[in-house]
């Protein structure tokens, strides 16, 4: 019979073990307080709308007729039909799996390495998802430095043609120091606004680019031939092609992020506002993407540039104008796409390496962020080739086959049933677009660098 002594220790344990969860718990609760994805939950659906708006039309639009010149009428807008759809499809099924325990009540997936943890488990989800989604989010903010700092140049050239030239690393930089004051925001809902404004700015520029390349008329002697005379260059750039389109949907790497912003009970679960936002978002890619991508091409066939703001020249004030627009946009895309980076690390910092959840460690941690992305965007100022490299090699899994296979594994739907074959369908595609889009771009950005200097 076990003595007083034991019984009183035992009883002491497990007081003291109740009372260490429910510290831990309490500690957990404050972290997702400061934590910039959880920290508030008071959006609204068109909230929704601006961030998806922003974090889908991208700057990757403005690369869609070099893309069309890469692959040509036939697989162009094939490739542009079939990745509408499947990125549609793909997103449904990563709103619907938020909340995969009950609409309200249930455990809520704030984060997309959540969702792949509770399908692959604790740490083979981190394994799965985390590499890849930093790879997403870092390319592309990289990618919007390159860009802002292509557009803030030729804007300044088109104001003030007789103005001495800078280089463009010169504005980079310039770009990059908004996002010093920016990225210290501190949650979603607080850069609402400003993904407004890089909403309409994604649809003025998008619109000016089409209109404005429909008004002048097909180029004399426009061909439409294949822009590489020898069938490996075909090939390659057939591949870059495929990963210039797949980088222009991107949204499904921050779609986890933006819903849990909204708040979610039985009556009004986040996946209802937050699919009207997506579909407000799409709408928008069929107004801004189509357009562009094709009548693009039309004007300019296989001459047209890897930026087709670059290609139009007239009028002056309009092109100007378009390209501030374009500054503004991914001002706000760069802070849609750091800030679920942002909450990734200085989660880790907190959890993993116990530092303490202040304002100097967020200062400290974003600023860093931001400095290094402004580095390498000079460094590497190679616009086509990193969006077809980063399209191919990371959007590809994320947005593609991803959230198909974890619909797989959560949802389980029966073999061969149709909701099997879409699946498996859009994994065959995606997985194909991954490995042959990367090699293409690659190549492309190998031919650049070769009459490169840096930072020129």
């Amino acid at each position: 019979m076990a003595s007083s002594m034991d019984v009183e220790r035992g009883s002491h344990d497990r007081h003291g073990g109740a009372t260490s969860n429910a510290a831990a718990a309490d500690d957990e609760t404050d972290i997702n307080k400061w934590l910039p994805i959880t920290s508030s939950r008071s959006a609204r659906w068109w909230y929704s709308a601006f961030h998806n708006v922003t974090a889908v039309v991208g700057a990757g639009v403005l690369g869609l007729p070099y893309a069309m010149s890469e692959l040509g009428w036939g697989p162009g807008v094939t490739a542009l039909v079939l990745s509408w759809v499947i990125t549609l499809y793909t997103l449904w099924q990563m709103v619907e799996m938020h909340e995969p325990e009950g609409e309200g009540t249930g455990r809520r997936l704030d984060r997309y390495h959540e969702l792949g943890q509770y399908a692959f488990g604790e740490k083979m989800g981190l394994y799965v998802v985390v590499p890849q989604q930093l790879m997403v989010q870092v390319g592309v903010n990289i990618v919007y430095m390159v860009t802002g700092g292509t557009s803030l140049k030729k804007f300044v050239e088109t104001v003030c043609p007789t103005c001495k030239p800078l280089r463009r690393t010169y504005f980079i930089m310039i770009f990059g120091s908004v996002h010093f004051v920016l990225s210290h925001l501190p949650n979603f809902n607080s850069i609402a606004f400003i993904s407004l404004a890089a909403a309409v700015m994604s649809l003025a520029y998008s619109s000016i680019a089409w209109v404005a390349s429909a008004h002048k008329g097909v180029h004399a002697g426009v061909s439409y031939a294949p822009r590489s005379s020898t069938t490996a260059g075909r090939v390659f750039q057939f591949f870059s092609g495929l990963g210039d389109v797949a980088f222009a949907y991107a949204g499904h790497n921050v779609v986890l992020e933006i819903q849990a912003s909204i708040p979610s009970t039985p009556k009004t679960p986040s996946k209802k506002p937050m699919m009207k936002g997506v579909w407000v978002a799409y709408a928008v890619v069929l107004l801004c993407y189509f357009p562009v991508a094709i009548v693009g091409y039309w004007v300019y066939g296989n001459s047209v540039e890897d930026n087709i703001l670059v290609s139009l020249q007239k009028p002056a004030w309009l092109i100007a104008a378009a390209n501030m627009f374009v500054v503004i946009h991914v001002i706000g895309s760069y802070q849609v796409f750091a800030m679920p980076l942002f909450d990734t690390v200085e989660g880790w910092l907190v959890r993993s390496m116990h530092f303490k959840p202040t304002t100097l460690l967020r200062f400290l941690t974003r600023t860093t962020y931001v400095a290094l992305t402004m580095l390498v965007a000079c460094t590497f100022p190679f616009f086509g080739g990193l969006l077809g490299f980063f399209g191919g090699f990371a959007f590809a899994p994320t947005s593609y086959f991803l959230p198909c296979i974890i619909w797989l594994k959560i949802k389980k739907p029966k073999i061969l049933s149709w909701t099997w074959i879409i699946n498996v369908g859009c994994i065959v595609l995606g997985v194909g677009l991954m490995t042959v889009a990367p090699i293409g771009a690659l190549r492309q950005i190998v031919l650049q660098a070769k009459d490169y200097k840096f930072y020129s």
